[in-house]
């Protein structure tokens, strides 16, 4: 694990794949996507996951193309972005999964 993280490329796809799930994860609630990009990808797309696909595979692209050119700090700053991006994610399923949870206990306290 550890020389998937000292390669910037391993770890932007890492971090791709996670979005991918996160982001899967958080349509399966209902809950809607917030990137505009994305969400025309899957509204014009014949799936959810079609579209997501599709960025996913442009995103991957992109930062071949910006590891080629030799640019890893802006790889490094992208791979802090979407490492963000995913903790934002998770936190915001595991926010809405508490949520009836969280309601049950109000009601029943109330």
């Amino acid at each position: 694990m550890l020389r998937v993280a000292a390669h910037p490329l391993a770890l932007y796809g890492y971090l791709q794949l996670l979005d991918l799930l996160t982001t899967l994860a958080f349509l399966s609630y209902g809950l809607t996507e917030a990137n505009p990009l994305v969400r025309w990808a899957i509204a014009n797309s014949g799936s959810a996951i079609s579209g997501l696909l599709a960025v996913k595979l442009l995103a991957l692209m992109l930062g071949a193309l910006v590891w080629r050119m030799g640019r890893l700090r802006v790889l490094w700053l992208a791979n802090l972005l979407f490492a963000a991006l995913v903790v934002w994610n998770v936190v915001a399923l595991i926010l809405h999964a508490q949520k009836p949870a969280l309601s049950q206990v109000l009601v029943s306290t109330g």
